[in-house]
């Protein structure tokens, strides 16, 4: 499946943006929509991963700056992934990959050293075959298993 991978830079690409995370984590998941839209979506920066006829098929966010040092305690160097997303459709394709590289890259691109992300525990073999390594305890979020997760970009 081709997929063209770029920064949501509009309304409309925003607009796919939340359509991918309500169908994936909303109604897919079951999670409150209070809960999956939260204040860093408004600094952060998001991609949108479209078909060849630019039908959304994915998404990630990237939480830079003064936020990102909020989250990590104060980590210099340090953004953080979040809400990586893949419709069900798009999955199994490599696309997630991809979109974690591309997120990683944009990382470097601001000077981070590494990247820190919130893994579903039923996530977490994904991003240790990407070079994740899980830190501390599992946790809640929105009634999920989590744990901590970094790699060095």
């Amino acid at each position: 499946m081709a997929a063209a991978i770029r920064v949501a830079a509009n309304e409309d690409d925003l607009a796919a943006v939340w359509a991918v995370r309500r169908a994936v984590f909303v109604e897919e998941q079951e999670i409150p929509a209070e809960l999956e839209y939260d204040e860093y979506d408004a600094t952060s920066l998001h991609l949108l991963a479209v078909d060849e006829d630019g039908a959304p098929l994915g998404t990630a966010r990237l939480i830079s700056g003064p936020e990102a040092l909020a989250i990590t305690g104060g980590i210099q160097d340090r953004v953080l992934l979040g809400r990586l997303a893949v419709v069900p459709a798009a999955r199994g394709t490599g696309l997630g990959v991809r979109l974690v590289r591309a997120v990683e890259d944009l990382g470097r691109e601001r000077g981070a050293k590494e990247l820190e992300l919130h893994a579903q525990v039923r996530a977490m073999g994904f991003y240790e075959r990407l070079g994740y390594a899980a830190h501390g305890p599992e946790y809640d979020d929105a009634g999920i298993a989590h744990r901590t997760m970094t790699r060095a970009l």
